[in-house]
């Protein structure tokens, strides 16, 4: 604390000056620096006071040095607290330099003064002590002045902290030997001048220096555990050769420093300095890689490249000592793989600058075609290009560059034309598959070399590779770089010594490359689409401004695609232009794509409103109104990233609406404003924002559903946090402008912009009651943020109370409110409302501080529970379940910075540890209390089990406490049931919950106040034996838990506890996670009694928790530890009579192994025991146990997941991974030995006949995930190829097809076309010679594997594959009968198939003839000709089958279509079936030709099908595929409805019998109602009224909300088949018998575009969007498809606009409007009854009544005024208004005489968030509202309704009342007229 005394005293010397006021205000700034926390702080402080210093120069130039001494002896000790961050360093330098303008000799007085203290003579420096070395050597000039006046005293004072450092060896994760090296090696960087002498010079030689030499060559040889610390004494090593004053002398040390490593002990001469080298005690190879790298970070140029005398030829460091080096590192270095390659790209670089050099001293070419060291650098990087190791890969990206740069210049320098290494590379990245992204960064290093055109014509499949890429999260952004380095050669290319014009270019572009963009741009593929347009549009627009033009074109259509990518067009344009004038077609457009179904679609226009390259330009008119139309149409998407990406596109509107707002008050006119509007965008700015946060509130109603509160949390703390004050110090980004108080003060002035109303803070209360945790905690953070510090007193009592009660609830949702409530009071609350809190504990008056009494409030409530739950666990668990008050104190000690603050503070730390010795009591007390409960005793005692208990021991326990509870004997029996009871589960639930709480407590404490960077203060909060207490805890719940929630929340905890524990200084915190493995290992090996791995048990859990808490840069000493033993215990043989019931050792060691291998946080540091444990988990799967061979499978599974990386995300258009073959054994070398062992003994000769190999499919499984490489053939892999192909020859048809899948990667692109013709010649020419029917079908399989093109890839080329296709041709004769095996002929045609356009027209003619006659000689049945069954028979059918469907695809000729339809005809059915398998799989949408006649044949045959019904799956299969093919209403032509003529009616009555009374199972009654809709929409007539009701009413039937989503699916899809065109019908003069139908329909579209499944409200979307444009009107042929809030709406304007006159039209809007019982929810909750465990799920928690009922209200007002007098309509509403006007007047009353009593106040808080209560009290303000219009619009006529007796003035009088009553308590949102939703529509002349 010397700065704040220092600050005392200069605020003591300068309060009587006249410059007090100024220099006082600048202390304070430096104070509040000094305090902060965050660096944000930090620098805002320090900014502060420079600013002030800079207004006082003047006054302070005129002072003394006797006057100045005290302010710049404070800033200077400031300075020195501050050297742990460069940044703040500075600034305080700059503010030194400041104040000693003129006083320069006083400053180093001072600064000398200052440094001389740090440590006296032969004294240890402390590790501040040496960041302030450091720092001032590294950014203080005077400081440098100092230690070179000061040198020899500070280098005895380094020599000797490092000797202590090295002898005492501190914390493994600790600092201190790092910063004494860090200091030398800044001392070697800064004063080389200074240091030369005392190394090179004999007459100054240090001895001093010569003992810190060696101390440094100790920690590189290993002293020093830490890796870091060793990689940067290389650093000072190197930095300390840099002092040598000859190029000569520098080398030849550091060639003996080299020569050292090698020999590894003996003398070391350095200059004129000679060390003992110390002996490496323990040998890693990590000397070299130190020295290596240290040389090449910092090694002078004229050092590396200097001529070595000591060799006989001309040698230099750079070339023939680093190189090998580098080359041993990356070869042997497995553990450090970063820093290796770290070094190869450090080399090049170096050798890339000291090429001159290095061409002066050899005189020729280094990188010559056929020199060693091109080869060995080649070689180098593609071994190593596909390195899954972090950060690896850029360096060999690096290192790719480098390397033809280098021999680029070797070239230009020698003159040299011949450049064979462009064309190698080239070939080789053409040859590697698409898959693998090391093939990209060479290819985009290359471009410049060869020229874009030489890059397209040697690898034409590129553009389709690159879309693959672009569809592939890890593989886009290689292949955005590859396209832009294409672009950018070939723009080069074509202005090279031409002007060409800007269209010029882009028509040139298009020729390249828009095909690929328009492609992407339109891709149903959202992430191929987003990709495209984040990554290369814009960037092309930038390139190549004209080439809007061509895109444009490409994108006029009405279809989603295009609208798509229209909008990522205009969004590009604008990002690049800066602004986009929109008007007249293109609003229009992007209205309808505002309203769009699509969420990529509505996104991306919404992106377009709202981005400008610049924040301060305004929004448009046009912006605003279009902005108002979306966002509540949005709310309630269901899509988590739809509402991220709404929540940043509205923060930047908010963000552009804020600062041209700014610019327009400080007078400034932001660009894009036109003159006058500036006053008008003001008014509108601030409107919006205004508007945004009234919808906001108002849809945080406990009555929205999950959606829109989420949604709506997430704009409302965009709007608070752009624009409020709120100054967030943990925020880089974000934070308000300085002027934002001008901006809030005019919208306050215009009685805008309260965002701290008590409304406001209401419905944020509300949300902290939700169900749900995101809503909980998004609520929570913003009251603590943004809203004033403290909660309005009588607001937090009730808060208080309300928390209390709902810590009480067994319900965790409810209990976890209570804590989120708990500890928001604690952070909203300041001393006096702490003392109005009725807290248990007496220390409430008396603590002396909040968080401390809160903590022990919530302990003494927790306490007090666990005293009842000992007396009735049932009672407790009902009534005061524990995981309540756990979860409250979790949160409040971890989650409140306040409380963690107060936890450092040493005049509190007594107080707290005797807390929270007491909460780990408690918490131990309780974990042993509940799992000691759920253990049976009819088991053993609790002490003897150290296994969990098993579900049978846990049921009879409970019941024991269930009758003990209930006050019955033990023998009473209850009546069994397969169903637990509530009583079971309210003690699960308590005994679970409470335990997965306290893990995460505990760890959490133990990582708060564990780290080692906190300050010691008066002991450590958590001593000794309270964390070995906690530890036991973890452990008793791990060893006998079996719920996997609790399991996987104790084991998050038990991580930070081992965290915290192991980087911990204390060696007896570090020993208890060792102790605990050791204990675990003991008890694995150890015989138990019953299963502690099987079901989810946590015991494998505690191994992972204690290894994952390692450090991950260090060596983990304890996983290697784990690894081995449990590798050891596993590869003990099984004893001879085995117990299967029991666990054996080695089964429990397989599944802690495979637990470990799973876990994510050891990532890649278990595949340095990848090998051993791939080999134990093979030999697992032999064992004669079954247990072994489970668990080593399961073992074999998450091994390979976790050697083949990162698995592919759903969205991704690509699922393959991008690992090959050669990289794979690069990685893992020993593996591939493994492996091939495997292989090798499968593959070879067996005596004694068939031996299965249990681990061979495992390991072709594994070979098969893999790529092909473009290796040679002396590869690694090649070495696979020889048992592959034996495997052919397997007798197990599973091993032949997976070794044929395994081939695959095994055989590089290059070597594809020799090893098919090899294997075609194998084939037998002639029935004779067939030795094996096995080894024949498995090379057919082979050449199918090999043949069959890869994703993204076209194959081998025809011309290519002629030879083999001549070898097929010839042995023909395997398609024919002569071939007697149906598998080998089905194999052969598979091969014949993907060659289709090969054979000679003769050979074609025989397949077909082949295959006409095999389906043609069919019997019905599928019985085959000859008399005996053929296995495999119906394999080949269906081959053939799908051939013969290809060929007419493929040939669209007449002949072969109707060959494929009279298919459908064949009596066979897997014939049939396999024709409507491929129709389904839409194999066939390429010819349109063909789909016609297979959809005419399916229509044709429909009526027979339906009558027979043989078999319900073929039925289902035959209308599925009916309806692919007409899935397109266009589709549908005059001959199908000819080819139903007179069978229409019977099919459909047919079809609708079956739906209406028959129960064939949903899937069937999905694609039978579908199918009824789809005749019945080419067939409505007048006489066709009975059957459209009846389908009508079985629409009803289905989209009811009880119904399965498989029906509510159908009924949504047949309504946009069928129903739009009977709404259409019933419109016109001719059918006005369908208007009652049309209006059902009408209703059945409203009730399921709020149904919770979005595909079945995007489906009932597509019936709205078809009666959107006129109605009146036939069905448009194209149609864009709308959202469902839009549809909605767009229904609700149908009826208005079109029914409006129809009496149905307002009752079945009515239907609509819940009735819900007021008074019964209202009394519900004055009684606040316990809650029980189950509450009644609602049948639709998607539907919104409220919002809906106020979406109706103006379209019944409408409806009533537009009804003309004494019209049935009007008689409707009377109707409903003497039934419903006096129950509604009822309510009034009762609403407004309950919430006018104070009683209201006991349960106000409580009902604001019961949904029940706000959905009834809106739909009852509704009700009311429509009750007085009906009132109103009657007259007279209503004035006898019994019962109401009001006029309407008077009910709307009362409404007022209630709606203001209602308001105050947050019961009723009010939202202005402007906040309903509207339909989104074409522009108005006033926008």
């Amino acid at each position: 604390m010397g700065a704040e005394r220092e600050a005392r005293a200069c605020a003591a010397f300068y309060g009587e000056l006249p410059i007090a006021r100024p220099v006082l205000s600048c202390l304070r700034c430096l104070r509040q620096f000094a305090g902060s926390t965050a660096k944000r702080c930090k620098d805002k402080h320090l900014e502060e006071a420079l600013l002030l210093l800079r207004v006082l120069s003047e006054g302070l130039r005129v002072l003394g040095e006797a006057e100045a001494r005290p302010l710049l002896r404070c800033v200077l000790a400031f300075q020195m607290e501050a050297t742990g961050s460069s940044s703040s360093f500075q600034k305080l330098e700059q503010i030194v330099t400041q104040l000693a303008v003129g006083k320069e000799a006083l400053l180093a007085q001072e600064v000398g003064a200052l440094l001389s203290g740090l440590a006296p003579q032969g004294e240890v420096l402390s590790p501040g002590d040496l960041q302030s070395v450091c720092m001032f050597m590294e950014e203080s000039s005077l400081g440098r002045q100092h230690w070179r006046q000061n040198l020899a005293p500070l280098l005895q004072r380094l020599a000797t902290t490092l000797r202590w450092v090295l002898q005492s060896q501190p914390a493994p994760g600790g600092t201190w030997d790092y910063l004494v090296i860090k200091a030398c090696l800044q001392l070697f960087q800064a004063l080389p001048k200074d240091v030369a002498p005392l190394v090179w010079s004999t007459a100054g030689k240090s001895e001093t220096l010569q003992s810190l030499l060696g101390l440094l060559l100790e920690v590189a040889w290993g002293k020093a555990p830490n890796k870091d610390t060793r990689l940067l004494a290389g650093t000072a090593l190197s930095m300390l050769v840099n002092t040598a004053p000859q190029p000569q002398h520098g080398a030849s040390a550091m060639l003996a420093l080299f020569q050292l490593s090698d020999r590894g002990a003996g003398e070391l001469k350095f200059g004129e300095l000679a060390v003992e080298a110390p002996p490496v005690l323990e040998p890693d190879g990590l000397e070299k890689l130190v020295l290596t790298r240290g040389l090449l970070t910092c090694c002078r140029m004229d050092i590396l490249s200097c001529q070595l005398e000591s060799f006989t030829h001309k040698a230099c460091l750079l070339l023939d000592v680093v190189f090998p080096a580098v080359c041993a590192l990356t070869k042997e270095q497995k553990d450090c793989h970063y820093y290796c390659f770290q070094a190869c790209a450090l080399w090049l670089q170096r050798l890339r600058e000291s090429l001159p050099a290095v061409w002066h001293l050899t005189g020729t070419r280094i990188l010559a075609q056929d020199t060693e060291l091109l080869r060995q650098l080649t070689q180098l990087v593609w071994d190593n290009a596909e390195t899954p190791v972090e950060g690896v890969s850029e360096f060999i990206h690096s290192s790719f560059r480098l390397l033809l740069e280098i021999y680029h210049l070797e070239c230009q320098h020698f003159q040299d034309q011949e450049r064979p290494l462009y064309q190698q590379t080239l070939q080789r990245v053409v040859s590697m598959p698409w898959q693998i992204k090391a093939k990209y960064v060479p290819l985009c290093a290359i471009v410049p070399y060869v020229g874009s055109q030489q890059v397209l014509d040697a690898y034409p499949d590129l553009p389709q590779h690159l879309l693959s890429c672009l569809s592939t999260n890890h593989l886009c952004p290689a292949a955005t770089e590859v396209y832009k380095a294409l672009v950018r050669q070939q723009r080069a290319e074509w202005q090279d010594g031409h002007r060409d014009a800007e269209s010029a270019l882009a028509e040139r572009w298009a020729l390249c490359w828009l095909p690929l963009l328009s492609q992407a741009l339109c891709s149903p593929l959202p992430i191929l689409q987003s990709n495209a347009a984040n990554h290369l549009l814009a960037w092309t627009l930038r390139q190549l401004p004209a080439t809007q033009a061509p895109l444009a074109a490409r994108f006029g259509g009405q279809d989603t695609a295009s609208l798509r990518a229209w909008v990522s067009l205009l969004k590009a344009q604008k990002s690049v232009a800066g602004a986009l004038p929109l008007r007249g077609e293109a609003l229009e457009r992007l209205s309808c794509c505002l309203g769009a179904r699509e969420e990529g679609i509505r996104l991306a226009a919404l992106g377009l409103l709202c981005c400008s390259p610049s924040t301060n330009r305004p929004l448009s008119g046009t912006e605003v109104r279009l902005l108002r139309e979306f966002l509540p149409l949005n709310l309630n998407c269901d899509s988590s990233s739809f509402r991220q990406l709404l929540q940043a596109a509205v923060r930047k509107a908010l963000v552009r609406l804020r600062d041209s707002s700014l610019a327009q008050l400080r007078g400034k006119v932001p660009r894009g404003t036109e003159p006058g509007e500036g006053a008008g965008q003001l008014a509108q700015a601030v409107g919006f924002v205004e508007w945004l946060l009234q919808l906001s509130i108002a849809s945080l109603s406990p009555g929205s559903n999950y959606q829109r509160k989420k949604t709506a949390l997430l704009l409302l703390a965009a709007v608070l946090e752009t624009c409020t004050d709120t100054w967030s110090p943990e925020r880089k980004k974000g934070q308000p402008p300085r002027t934002m108080a001008t901006l809030l003060s005019y919208a306050r002035q215009s009685g805008c912009w309260d965002f701290f109303s008590q409304p406001n803070l209401l419905a944020l209360l509300s949300c902290l009651q939700d169900s749900t945790n995101e809503i909980r905690d998004l609520a929570s953070e913003l009251l603590v943020r943004y809203f004033p510090a403290t909660f309005p007193e009588p607001i937090a009592l009730a808060l208080f109370q309300l928390a209390q009660d709902a810590l009480r609830s067994p319900r965790v949702q409810e209990a976890e409110a209570g804590a989120v409530l708990m500890k928001t009071i604690l952070q909203k609350s300041d001393s006096g409302t702490m003392k109005s809190l009725a807290l248990e504990a007496e220390a409430a008056l008396t603590l002396p501080n909040r968080g401390l009494c809160f903590a022990q409030h919530l302990l003494h409530v927790l306490q007090a529970q666990y005293a009842a739950a000992c007396r009735d666990l049932l009672q407790a668990a009902a009534t005061a379940p524990m995981h309540g008050a756990v979860a409250a104190l979790r949160r409040c000690l971890l989650q409140v910075p306040e409380v963690a603050a107060s936890m450092r503070a040493a005049e509190l730390a007594q107080s707290w540890q005797e807390l929270l010795a007491r909460l780990v009591t408690t918490a131990r007390d309780i974990t042993s209390f509940l799992l000691g409960a759920l253990q049976s005793r009819q088991g053993p005692s609790t002490d003897e089990q150290a296994a969990a208990p098993s579900f049978a021991d846990m049921g009879n326990a409970i019941g024991s406490l269930i009758m003990l509870g209930k006050g019955r004997g033990q023998e009473e029996e209850e009546e069994d049931s397969v169903l637990l009871s509530e009583e079971h589960s309210l003690i699960l639930t308590c005994c679970w919950v409470s335990v997965k709480e306290i893990g995460l407590l505990l760890g959490g404490l133990a990582e708060l106040l564990l780290d080692p960077a906190l300050p010691a203060g008066s002991g450590p909060l958590l001593p000794l034996p309270t964390l070995q207490t906690a530890t036991r805890v973890f452990q008793e719940i791990l060893l006998r838990c079996r719920h996997w929630g609790a399991v996987e929340g104790c084991s998050m905890g038990f991580t930070k506890f081992c965290a915290a524990l192991l980087n911990h200084p204390d060696a007896e915190l570090q020993a208890i996670p060792q102790t605990v493995l050791e204990q675990g290992l003991e008890t694995l090996s150890g015989p138990r009694s019953s299963s502690i791995t099987r079901r989810a048990a946590g015991f494998p859990m505690l191994f992972l928790c204690i290894v994952s808490g390692e450090a991950p840069t260090q060596a983990r000493p304890l996983l290697t530890r784990c690894v081995q033993m449990l590798l050891a215990l596993a590869t003990t043989a099984l004893p001879r009579d085995w117990d299967q019931t029991l666990d054996l050792p080695q089964v429990c060691a397989l599944h802690v192994l495979q637990t470990l291998v799973r876990g994510a946080g050891l990532g890649g540091a278990l595949l340095r025991h990848a090998t051993p444990t791939v080999d134990l988990a093979l030999r697992g799967l032999g064992s004669p146990c079954w247990a072994m061979r489970n668990a080593a499978i399961q073992l074999f599974s998450a091994l390979t997941s976790r050697l083949l990386g990162q698995q592919r995300s759903r969205g991704e258009g690509c699922l393959a991974e991008g690992v090959s073959l050669q990289a794979f054994l690069g990685q893992h070398p020993q593996l591939g030995a493994v492996l091939l062992g495997e292989l090798g003994a499968a593959a070879g000769p067996v005596p004694g006949g068939l031996h299965l190999r249990p681990a061979l499919h495992a390991v072709l499984t594994l070979l098969a995930q893999l790529q092909p490489g473009a290796d040679g053939p002396g590869s690694p892999s090649a070495r696979f190829l020889g048992p592959l192909l034996g495997l052919a020859e397997s007798p197990s048809y599973a091993v032949r097809a997976m070794a044929a899948k395994a081939l695959v990667p095994v055989v590089p692109p290059p070597w594809r076309r020799g090893l098919l013709l090899r294997l075609a010649r194998q084939l037998p020419a002639a029935p004779g010679r067939v030795r094996s029917h096995n080894a024949l079908h498995g090379r057919l399989l082979q050449m199918r594997a090999l043949l069959a093109p890869a994703p993204g890839t076209s194959g081998l080329s025809a011309e290519a594959l002629r030879p083999v296709v001549l070898q097929l041709e010839a042995r023909g004769w395997l398609l024919t009968p002569a071939q007697r095996c149906p598998l080998v002929r089905a194999a052969f045609l598979q091969i014949l198939a993907l060659l289709p356009a090969s054979f000679s027209p003769g050979f074609a003619q025989s397949i077909r003839a082949a295959v006409g006659t095999e389906l043609g000689s069919l019997p019905p049945g599928g019985k085959p000709g000859c008399a005996e069954l053929q296995v495999g028979s119906a394999v080949l059918h269906q081959t053939m089958a799908h051939f013969v469907c290809g060929e007419a695809a493929r040939l669209a000729d007449g002949e072969r279509i109707g060959a494929a339809c009279s298919l459908l005809r064949q009596p066979n059915p897997d014939v049939q079936l396999a024709v409507l398998s491929w129709v389904i799989a839409g194999e066939g949408g390429t010819c349109k030709e063909l789909e016609k006649a297979l959809g005419l044949t399916l229509l044709e045959n429909l009526g027979s099908v339906l009558r027979e019904r043989r078999d319900k799956e073929f039925l289902r299969l035959y209308l599925e595929a009916l309806l692919h093919l007409y899935r397109d209403p266009s589709s549908w032509s005059q001959e199908a409805s000819h080819k139903l003529q007179g069978s229409s009616a019977v099919c459909l009555e047919t079809l609708l019998h079956m739906v209406e009374a028959e129960c064939p199972g949903p899937d069937l009654l999905f694609q039978a109602l579908c199918a009824a809709s789809l005749l019945l929409a080419h067939r409505v007539g007048a006489e066709d009224g009975p059957l459209v009701e009846r389908w009508c009413a079985a629409l009803e039937e289905c989209s009811r909300s009880a119904s399965s989503e498989v029906l509510r699916l159908a009924a949504a899809r047949s309504l946009q088949t069928a129903g739009a065109d009977v709404v259409r019908r019933s419109l016109r003069a001719a059918c006005p018998s369908l208007v009652p139908v049309a209006l059902r329909l009408i209703n059945v579209g409203i009730h399921l575009l709020q149904d919770e499944e979005r595909e079945v409200r995007h489906e009932a979307s597509g019936f709205a969007s078809l009666l959107r444009p006129d109605p009146g009107e036939s069905l448009p042929d194209s149609c864009v498809f709308v959202q469902d809030n839009v549809g909605l709406l767009g229904l609700l304007r149908l009826l208005l606009a079109e029914f409006g006159e129809h009496p149905e039209t307002f009752d079945s809007l009515l239907q609509h409007l819940p009735v819900l019982d007021l008074r019964g929810i209202v009394e519900e909750l004055e009684t606040n009854k316990a809650a029980s465990l189950y509450k009644e799920d609602e049948p639709n928690v998607f539907a919104e009544p409220a919002v809906l009922a106020r979406q109706l209200l103006p379209v019944l007002l409408q409806l009533l005024e537009k009804a003309p007098a004494g019209s049935p309509l009007r008689a409707s509403a009377l109707r409903w208004l003497s039934a419903a006007g006096p129950s509604v007047l009822r309510d009034l009353r009762y609403c407004e005489r309950c919430w006018s009593r104070e009683a209201a106040a006991r349960w106000a808080m409580k009902a604001l968030a019961c949904a029940k209560l706000h959905v009834a009290v809106a739909v009852l303000l509704v009700r009311a509202r429509l009750a007085a219009e009906v009132l109103r619009v009657l007259g007279d006529s209503a004035a006898a309704v019994p019962g109401l007796g009001c006029s309407p003035q008077d009910l709307e009088q009362e409404l007022e009342v209630v709606r203001g009553l209602l308001a105050q308590h947050g019961l009723a949102p009010t939202l202005s007229q402007g906040d309903v939703p509207r339909e989104p529509g074409p522009p108005t002349k006033a926008a």
